[in-house]
């Protein structure tokens, strides 16, 4: 088998749209599909599902992908033992929650950078979770500890939500001295039936009976709808703490806790890029408020 098309199978298993492959490499997606096929020919097997979201891997891609990956693994940790971690390289995928991914992990990756220069990441922020076990991600930062998969699970850290308005707001509304004033405010939140993790029914919890009025898949969304005065949202302290003109209301009263954990695929938590990317954010989210 020829090195290149391995190193090529695994850039598609980690970038399933070869169009997108294709930039990333700077090659031609036609090259690209040919080599693969090439691969499959050679192995006389079927490695990829060719679907509507990209190439898919069948049971023999997970196989060989796991091959090559552990050859990979080999690989950067003789490099990194002989060289020290500041040679470590590759790319690393990681999904992650949108609130803490864009206001906590994005600007901490300059930090990252500057101490692992070689090392690339992809940082897939959405208002949802990137699949570690379907390997649209190397790892990801979860909201529920997975309880099944392949994977090598880590507790990153405990973090509180509470109730926020803005001082703007407060000061031309009907105070609230109780839970029974929310019902004369306006109240904040998500989408109910697009909620991707029962950890995110934040009403149900402190409110029963009372749903959101302004909603939002998205909690950067939701922070600009309550830094605006629209209204009083339950966000993450660590977001309203970044905001001054942001108030605690009833904060004996509104606090939940929630924590993130860190999914790895087996496959690939023994990289030591991948091991220097779980240490760094264990490091960056260990004293979250």
């Amino acid at each position: 088998m020829n090195w290149d098309d391995l190193k090529i199978f695994l850039d598609v298993v980690r970038q399933p749209k070869l169009e997108q492959t294709a930039i990333k490499l700077d090659m031609d997606a036609t090259t690209i599909s040919r080599r693969l096929k090439r691969l499959e020919t050679e192995l006389e097997t079927t490695l990829f599902e060719r679907t509507r979201r990209g190439h898919m891997l069948t049971p023999s891609g997970e196989a060989l992908a796991k091959q090559v990956e552990n050859m990979e693994s080999t690989a950067f940790d003789i490099v990194s033992r002989t060289a020290g971690d500041r040679t470590a390289s590759g790319r690393v995928r990681l999904g992650v929650p949108e609130g803490v991914g864009t206001k906590l992990i994005a600007p901490a990756l300059s930090l990252f950078k500057q101490r692992y220069p070689e090392i690339n990441t992809d940082l897939i922020a959405l208002s949802g979770f990137v699949s570690v076990p379907k390997r649209e991600a190397d790892m990801s930062v979860l909201l529920t500890r997975p309880s099944a998969g392949r994977l090598k699970i880590r507790r990153l850290s405990d973090y509180s939500l509470k109730l926020y308005g803005s001082a703007r707001y407060l000061a031309d509304s009907i105070p609230v001295q109780s839970a029974k004033d929310l019902s004369e405010h306006t109240l904040i939140g998500y989408v109910d039936d697009l909620i991707y993790s029962n950890q995110l029914r934040y009403f149900g919890e402190l409110l029963q009976g009372r749903s959101p009025d302004l909603c939002s898949t998205s909690i950067n969304a939701q922070l600009e709808m309550v830094k605006a005065g629209a209204g009083l949202g339950i966000l993450p302290c660590f977001m309203a703490r970044q905001h001054p003109e942001l108030v605690e209301v009833l904060p004996d009263a509104f606090r939940l806790e929630r924590t993130f954990w860190l999914a790895v695929h087996e496959d690939v938590a023994g990289l030591k890029r991948n091991r220097l990317v779980s240490d760094f954010l264990a490091e960056q989210l260990h004293a979250l408020p």
